[in-house]
Parts: C-alpha cells; structure tokens; sequence
C-alpha cells in the first residue's frame, strides 16, 4: 500500500470515529427533544421513537409548571452576578501573585490550586452554618459561595496567561500617570479576553445547572428558586403516581436551551482560554 493511500484510510477511520462520537454525544440530547413532544404514555411505550405529532403543548405546560421565566431571571442574576464577582476578584488576585514575585505569593497560589481538590461535601454543614448565622442564607449568600467555590479554578486559569503579559507594558502605564486599578483595568485585563471566556463559560455551566447548592441555601423558598429547584419541586408537587415524564423532559429541554445557545456562540474560546492559560506555567 502507497503512503498516499495509507494517508486516505487513515483519514476515513478517523472521520469515522469522529461520527461515531458526536453521534454517541448528541443521542441524549436528540432522546431529550423527541420524548418533549410526547405523552406519558408514549414515552413509556416508545421512548427511542419519534412523536406521533410535534405539539407544544407538553413544553407549554412545563413552561408554566416551573415557572419558567420567573426561574430563570432568578437563574440568570445568580449565574451573571457571580460570574462578574469571579472575574473581578480572581483575574485581579491572579495579577498581583505573579507580579509580586515573593514567596508569600507562591504559597498564595499553591493554596489556591490545592484547593481545587477540596470536595464541596467536606465545607457543606460547617460553611451553611456559618451563613445561616450571618444571615446570608439567600440569593446575596448564594452568589458570594459561588464566588468562593469557583476562585480556585478561575485563579489557575489567569495566573497562568498572565505571566505571559509582558510587564513593561504596565511600567509604560505607570510613567504616564495611570494608578493601581487603571493599569490593570485598562492595559492587562483586556489581554485576558481568551482566559475570561473560558472561565465565563465553565462557571457559567456550572452554576447553571447546579442543584445541591441552590437547595441548601434557598430550599423551598417561593420566588426565589432556580430553573433546577423548579424542576425538583415540580416534580414534587405534579400529582401523579410515578415519574411525571411528560412533564419532565420538556421541562429540562426548556431549561438547558439558553445555557446551550451561550456554548455555541462562545465554544471556539474554551480551547484557546484554556491554552492561554497553561502558558508558562
């Protein structure tokens, strides 16, 4: 076999594979959009099978049995408000370890990457504890824990593209009257576009879709819930024996649809975020 011809198979098994894998990827979602359509009953008797009509009416309902554009303004201003505190505090902390150069600052950031590895289990009792005594036991206490939890990751990720930003760009700043906040604000932020969109998108997922934080904090506080405790408490409370399928699928597919829209528009970033942030490390 000639090299070209060992070149164009090796170039089909890997289209190939690659077909096999996003179809393997995209059957949750394609089985989530089918079974949307259907009745209970034909969920039950057919869940691979197409709908025997495409009705809104299932999504419809679970749009209003969720409470869905009340859940999800409450989604949106945790999922934005922590995010910006997450920006704000880990790009500006991650600055100022690398640009400190001591050991005080190498210790700092060894802490912040050791503590990725702390399960949130181990921090749950002892952390709602502390909050509920401080009266944070609220969307105000959600958002700083938000923040907390994901810092560790968020300063990983900066400090290690910002030590590829040369320093004189900021001693050029400083010569020509700029202060702390506008030198960082206004000449190294707007380097890290890449590593702040990989960091907005993998927190943004997370907080997103997360459940077991919401339900500690909020719990069962009408008004207040996000998209996922809608989902639990709708579950809850749908008065049927079993499991409420067609109220459940078109309810998750309603609720994953804006977080998706976000990924596509922002997923040629998270690769090149993520090399950005591996730079000199």
């Amino acid at each position: 076999m000639s090299m070209e011809s060992r070149h164009k198979t090796l170039q089909i098994v890997i289209h190939v594979i690659l077909v096999l894998l996003a179809v393997y990827t995209l059957a949750p979602l394609v089985f989530l959009l089918f079974n949307s359509f259907k009745s209970n009953n034909e969920i039950i008797a057919s869940p691979v099978a197409l709908p025997e009509s495409w009705s809104f009416q299932y999504i419809a309902n679970a749009i209003e049995k969720i409470h869905f554009f009340e859940a999800l303004g409450i989604t949106f201003m945790v999922t934005f408000f922590s995010i910006v505190l997450l920006i704000v505090v880990s790009s500006f902390c991650a600055w100022a370890m690398v640009r400190s150069k001591s050991v005080l600052a190498n210790i700092l950031f060894m802490c912040f990457t050791a503590a990725m590895l702390v399960p949130f289990q181990s921090l749950m009792y002892p952390l709602l504890s502390l909050f509920e005594s401080l009266g944070l036991k609220n969307i105000y206490g959600l958002v700083i824990m938000y923040g907390g939890f994901g810092l560790s990751m968020s300063v990983f990720l900066y400090h290690g593209f910002i030590k590829s930003v040369p320093a004189s760009l900021e001693e050029a700043a400083l010569i020509d009257g700029a202060n702390l906040f506008q030198m960082f604000f206004k000449v190294v932020f707007p380097l890290l576009k890449g590593t702040t969109v990989t960091v907005i998108v993998l927190n943004g997922m997370w907080i997103w879709n997360d459940y077991l934080l919401p339900f500690l904090v909020i719990g069962n506080q009408e008004g207040y819930r996000t998209l996922t405790l809608e989902l639990y408490f709708a579950k809850l409370t749908s008065g049927q024996y079993g499991n409420p399928w067609e109220l459940i699928f078109p309810a998750v597919f309603v609720t994953i649809i804006p977080i998706v829209v976000l990924y596509i528009f922002l997923q040629k970033y998270i690769v090149a975020g993520v090399a950005e942030g591996a730079v000199k490390m």
